[in-house]
């Protein structure tokens, strides 16, 4: 759904009153040079509004939980890899996930750095995979389409299980 406004330079005051301040500049324009009052500003509108989100849009929340989801799979492609060639190296890898939470990618790499100058070079390693992982072997668009198709199939089952349960209860009356 898309909606749009044109508003006039004068009107701008009154959508966005003006906050008293005696040390910030003028907003607008000073008189002398104040654009035309034919040309519009026009403000587009064609996004949904999520609100509760504060700081940050629901894609910038989405996009900070798939950083944190590509430390996860870096740190399973590095355990791997260690587990065929340096058991050693996998060993002590394994026992620092099982010490510090994977829930903030950065924080578990910050402490991995702090760790031991062994676990600083796997902390390195596991942020090139991670950064590897996320441009060039994710699968951006398959995980478009299969957002869509889980959202759908989501909802279909959802409708479909709420239309029968109250099919059914209104039968039974």
């Amino acid at each position: 759904m898309e909606s749009s406004s044109a508003i006039t330079l004068s009107h701008l005051p009154y959508v966005y009153p003006a906050i008293p301040n005696t040390n910030r500049k003028p907003t607008f324009w000073p008189a002398g040079k104040r654009r035309n009052s034919q040309l519009s500003t026009r403000l587009h509108c064609n996004k949904m509004f999520v609100p509760g989100f504060g700081e940050a849009s629901p894609e910038a929340k989405a996009a900070q939980n798939l950083h944190n989801f590509f430390t996860f799979v870096a740190v399973k492609i590095v355990a791997a890899q260690l587990e065929s060639y340096n058991p050693e190296a996998y060993v002590e890898l394994m026992e620092f996930v099982g010490k510090h939470p994977l829930d903030d990618g950065d924080k578990f790499c910050a402490s991995m750095f702090r760790e031991s100058s062994r676990h600083k070079n796997l902390a390195l390693r596991i942020m090139e995979v991670r950064s590897s992982y996320s441009q060039n072997d994710f699968e951006w668009d398959n995980m478009k389409r299969l957002a869509f198709k889980m959202v759908t199939e989501s909802n279909t089952r959802l409708m479909r299980d709420y239309v029968s349960e109250t099919s059914r209860a209104e039968t039974e009356k």
